[in-house]
């Protein structure tokens, strides 16, 4: 079959590489239909070199058609289509029968401290092929994929693989009250999608920040309050209390993670640790002070006193110091982590059935054959070409 493979900082190639096979009886093996491309896999493009090996497939955003099951299989059968959460959980542990489904304890990456097994991301969270490929070997046939009704593109379910569900927690995470306001960091699909549900849930007020016009655009035509980044810059909290009688809103989403604008010295620090041997890389990536945490001391100076941020955004390494003192006298509350897609999915599907209530159906801007997946990389990265969200079609 042909993945995208990693083979380098900046460096991804579309290979022929074996095909996946069952495993164990209650495995599956889907034919990619749809793959998202995610800021996460920025990560990998980037940074996170030191947990990967050459001819790693990427990819934690798949859909497809069932092409073959294992003999325990009961479930799906072959020929339905299903959405494949991006966390690996079995759906019978202690942690997934608490809604906990990243930290499942079947598939925790115990050797490195990781919660649950990820699709397509890196050795941290067990080195599992991923799902920008033709083919996607899928453990946990019983309890892990989403079936999905036939008819609407994939567009309309692809979403609940990693995008809506990370959203939905986020949002639900930020604990906004009823007409209550919430800022959103970073306007990419997260963020975006995070705004588009906090309006839908009853926020009433959104406000998104980022500084690239493509994404405050998209986020102000649904009824977002965008503020950029370039215009305010030091002056953002400012900005922000202006628009909240001098509070600051409610709960703010941090939607950015280490990909941070604004923290040249970690960036460069990044990037440098990018570049060591990985026996050198992995314990100062792990330990050393090298995380761009502009975005999330920017939440806790925009959230109002008592009030609620929402972590989201993926940050490696236990660094930068945190501003203790401050998110202790003002209160706050913090939240995070990875999402529990399948917790969450009961929720959001009956909003994909009929209506298309969130606009998934033209989220994508981008709809691209795999064969283009490293040119889309660099779009990505780059943040050009208007490009938010890209899906693959394998």
């Amino acid at each position: 079959m042909r993945a995208l493979t990693w083979q380098g900082r900046r460096d991804v190639r579309v290979e022929t590489v074996p095909d996946p096979v069952i495993q164990d009886p209650t495995d599956i093996i889907v034919r990619v239909t749809s793959s998202g491309i995610c800021g996460s896999d920025l990560h990998l493009y980037e940074v996170l070199g030191p947990y990967l090996e050459p001819g790693d497939i990427l990819g934690h955003e798949p859909m497809g058609v069932v092409e073959e099951t294992g003999p325990d299989v009961t479930a799906v059968k072959r020929g339905d289509r299903v959405v494949v959460p991006f966390n690996i959980s079995c759906g019978d542990c202690f942690m997934c029968d608490q809604g906990l489904q990243s930290q499942c304890e079947t598939t925790q990456v115990r050797k490195y401290g990781s919660g649950a097994a990820l699709f397509g991301y890196t050795k941290l969270y067990g080195q599992v092929p991923g799902g920008q490929a033709e083919l996607l070997r899928v453990p946990f046939g019983n309890t892990l994929p989403v079936k999905v009704p036939d008819g609407p593109p994939d567009d309309r379910f692809v979403y609940l693989s990693d995008v809506l569900p990370t959203a939905w927690q986020a949002v639900e995470y930020a604990a906004v009250p009823p007409g209550g306001s919430v800022t959103v960091l970073g306007l990419g699909p997260i963020g975006d999608m995070a705004a588009r549900i906090a309006l839908h849930r009853g926020a009433g007020l959104v406000i998104g920040v980022d500084l690239v016009s493509d994404r405050l655009y998209r986020a102000s035509v649904r009824g977002v309050k965008t503020l950029d980044l370039r215009e305010y810059g030091k002056n953002l909290g400012d900005a922000v209390r202006d628009l909240t009688d001098g509070r600051g809103t409610d709960a703010v989403i941090d939607a950015v993670g280490m990909e941070a604008h604004g923290a040249s010295v970690a960036k460069a620090g990044q990037w440098a640790v990018g570049m060591l041997p990985d026996a050198a890389a992995r314990p100062l990536m792990e330990r050393a002070g090298i995380d761009r945490l502009s975005a999330l001391h920017a939440a806790i100076d925009l959230v109002r006193r008592g009030g609620t941020v929402s972590v989201s955004g993926v940050y490696g390494g236990a660094v930068d110091p945190m501003p203790l003192l401050k998110m202790f006298d003002k209160q706050i509350q913090l939240r995070m982590g990875q999402a529990n897609v399948r917790n969450w999915v009961p929720a959001i599907l009956p909003l994909l059935v009929d209506e298309d209530p969130l606009g998934v159906d033209g989220f994508a801007t981008h709809h691209l054959p795999l064969a283009d997946a490293p040119k889309a990389y660099e779009t990505f990265q780059k943040k050009a070409d208007g490009m938010v969200k890209t899906l693959l079609r394998p």
